[in-house]
């Protein structure tokens, strides 16, 4: 607990530091060699000397923070109300921060060299939480489609009441196409720019340099050029890192593949200094931030994210592969079988922004409803559940599950059909899913 005062015994007030212990300095690299992230999972961010020598850090359970000095406490909320940047040196008060989840911050930056973190209790609480920072009534959102169902029920119902307008592309859209878009928003307040990669649930990529150059040409000569946002759950952080990119933000629902175990609510931002800085006061007004017992889950968690995605994808390619072959299934929308098939477009931008296919894929039956039911109660290893990035595997069906409030017409605009079933391949062998799949396959 070192690049924040995350340690009640570790607070530093006037550049002045508590003088009950000293910090050890941080291990990030060995001689010339930059440690890994899945290295750092393991201690970065902590200090077990200021906690007891405990391994691993301890659950803090407490609303609130002693101060060393009134100073000090003055100056930790001149952070937390923004009168003076960068947040609180040290710790406040439960809801604005706290040991476990500023190590779990700390950590999530890792994975993508991001300049900072902040978790949040649920990933729509982060979603919700960063356009709260960052629009207000007459701006506009432009954003990719489709998203996660709440993500769209947000900006359009919810966020449409209060004034704020919104415009979309699809997901594969063109340079040519998203100039179209830009342009036409260009002409009102363009606040954020939000992308969601691979999409959910078609599995449709968004090419975030076209979006970046776009957005840098369109509004060259604007005071100010609108922060790009991405929800990078689907592949991220180890297969995507949209930063590199050209994203300013990136969203997480840390219940995925970070969390892992299908037993927590989670959700995470992270990205450039100003931009969390700005969300930072946001999270600390309306109280976003997830609790500590979360937080420390997490950590547990990421220990092995990189073991846990890797397993996954290796039996999601053998699972697709498969499915692929099966005659009642009509296609299978795995990011794998992107290479040398008939959408050259969305090759092209795999190649250029991804490292792996992931194992969360769309598989379309022939049929439609009746035959997507039929197969999802069939499974017997495969649970029937919505969520996905979890250990085990599981499936289930968007347009009359987790996108049924999204209307008819835009779901089938947006590929989200009555054949579609969301398929999340977990750490189990694969022959054995191959086998499930097989038999619920037979069932219809």
């Amino acid at each position: 607990m070192m690049t924040k005062s995350n340690d009640p015994g570790h607070d530093a007030v006037d550049g002045r530091t508590d003088p009950r212990v000293a910090p050890r300095p941080e291990v990030d690299r060995i001689g010339g060699r930059k440690l890994k992230p899945a290295t750092l999972m393991m201690g970065h961010g902590y200090d077990p000397a200021l906690s007891e020598g405990a391994l691993k850090p301890p659950i803090f359970l407490t609303s609130t923070f002693v101060f060393p000095s009134a100073a000090a406490g003055k100056r930790h909320f001149e952070g937390v109300t923004g009168k003076r940047p960068g947040g609180a040196e040290g710790l406040v008060y439960s809801r604005f921060n706290g040991p476990n989840q500023e190590i779990l911050e700390d950590r999530l930056a890792v994975w993508e060299e991001a300049e900072d973190a902040l978790a949040f209790s649920s990933g729509m609480s982060a979603i919700a939480t960063l356009f709260l920072s960052m629009v207000k009534p007459g701006d506009t959102i432009v954003h990719s489609g489709p998203l996660y169902a709440a993500t769209e029920t947000l900006i359009a119902r919810i966020l449409g009441r209060f004034g704020v307008h919104w415009l979309d592309f699809p997901a594969g859209a063109t340079r040519a196409e998203i100039d179209t878009v830009l342009g036409k928003a260009a002409s009102g307040n363009v606040a954020l720019i939000y992308l969601e990669s691979p999409a959910n649930p078609t599995n449709a990529l968004v090419d975030v340099e076209a979006v970046a150059a776009s957005r840098d040409a369109i509004f060259a000569n604007h005071a100010a050029k609108p922060p790009i946002a991405i929800d990078n759950t689907f592949l991220g952080p180890l297969w995507h890192k949209p930063l590199k990119q050209g994203a300013d933000i990136v969203v997480y629902s840390l219940t995925k593949y970070a969390g892992g175990h299908s037993d927590l609510v989670a959700g995470g931002v992270l990205g450039r200094k100003d931009h969390i800085d700005t969300i930072r006061l946001m999270r600390n007004t309306i109280g976003t931030i997830c609790d500590p017992n979360t937080a420390w889950m997490l950590l547990r968690s990421l220990e092995t994210l990189e073991l846990r995605m890797s397993r996954a994808g290796e039996n999601a390619a053998k699972v697709c592969a498969f499915l692929a072959e099966h005659p009642k299934v009509e296609r299978v929308g795995y990011l794998g079988f992107l290479e040398g098939g008939k959408d050259e477009r969305q090759a092209d931008i795999y190649r250029r922004h991804c490292t792996g296919a992931g194992s969360t894929f769309s598989l379309y039956l022939k049929g439609g409803e009746a035959e997507a039911f039929r197969f999802l109660d069939a499974l017997r290893i495969a649970k029937l559940a919505v969520s996905l990035g979890g250990t085990e595997t599981l499936a289930s069906h968007p347009a009359g599950m987790t996108h049924l409030s999204v209307p008819d017409a835009r779901k089938q605009a947006l590929g989200i059909t009555d054949n579609l079933v969301r398929i999340s391949i977990g750490v189990e062998d694969a022959d054995d899913l191959i086998a499930d799949f097989a038999q619920a396959l037979d069932a219809i």
